[in-house]
């Protein structure tokens, strides 16, 4: 694990960081806890989230990659719009004041595996609508409970859909550190990358849209093997809690969405768009 702030090397602290989460999440009894890319036995898959209104776009991030001081207006100005992302940990969000303050899109997470969904994804999702924010819904991946296209499939009938309104972006694939376990999900680089491509296929398969992929360089590169096989066509949300975004997942030689930080003066997670307010509306209707 690293220190906030100071990232440590990666040789000689996968092993701790897997058995260190799978005794933190009282894994079940025999399961099989593997370094990426490695022979292993099969995973017992889990059956039971026991803590989904605790997992959001960035939960375990700063516990694995640090969290490192943004001053205020570090983030960059020149050509970003202003956003967020929220879950259910924000209750009914103040769409009016968010905009206000400067918010121009927002994301909202809708679901988590096969069987969770946010209880305030309604308000969170039409309140930023009709405060006139660009919005859009993200699924919180757990590649080891079920299969990616049953992910896919829960996701879009639960909020996950799209529409080419002008105000709705396209869907989002969550994926990053286990908070329930190993690390890369008790999965290999290939096993990984498919489970990607099945949920990423799906969700095209029903709405039209390949979806946006959220994760960081570091989850990305351990536990696909730094696979470029998403970057044509999947838009990129990286996660990189600094006033410095830093090298992209393994792929992506562009960014579409940074969240910069986990709090600030939005509710949630602070975020900008790699462009202006045409862009996000260009983005929302596929042009």
């Amino acid at each position: 694990m690293r220190a906030r702030g100071i990232r440590v090397p990666r040789r000689g602290v996968l092993a701790s960081r897997a058995l260190v989460a799978a005794a933190g999440a009282g894994l079940l009894a025999g399961a099989a806890v593997a370094l990426p890319g490695t022979a292993h036995a099969a995973p017992v898959a889990a059956t039971h989230l026991s803590h989904p209104e605790r997992d959001w776009a960035g939960s375990t991030v700063a516990a694995h990659e640090g969290r490192a001081a943004v001053p205020p207006g570090s983030a960059p100005q020149a050509a970003t719009t202003k956003g967020l992302d929220v879950s259910s940990r924000q209750g009914s969000v103040n769409w009016t004041a968010a905009r206000k303050a400067g918010a121009r899109f927002a994301y909202v997470k809708a679901t988590e595996s096969t069987t969770y969904h946010n209880a305030h994804f309604t308000q969170q999702y039409n309140g930023s609508y009709k405060a006139g924010l660009i919005r859009g819904a993200y699924h919180f991946a757990t590649p080891n409970t079920s299969t990616g296209r049953a992910q896919a499939d829960y996701f879009v009938k639960h909020g996950g859909g799209w529409s080419k309104d002008g105000r709705t972006l396209p869907p989002i694939l969550d994926i990053e550190y286990n908070p329930y376990g190993a690390e890369c999900y008790g999965k290999s680089h290939a096993a990984m990358v498919a489970w990607v491509k099945s949920f990423t296929g799906e969700v095209h398969a029903r709405t039209g849209r390949w979806p946006t992929i959220y994760t960081t360089a570091d989850w990305w590169n351990t536990c696909t093997g730094k696979s470029p096989a998403f970057a044509a066509k999947d838009p990129l949300f990286v996660a990189r809690y600094s006033a410095r975004i830093g090298a992209l997942p393994a792929g992506w030689r562009t960014w579409t969405v940074w969240q910069y930080a986990d709090s600030g003066a939005l509710p949630g997670d602070q975020d900008r768009f790699n462009g202006g307010p045409a862009r996000i509306k260009a983005l929302a209707n596929n042009t």
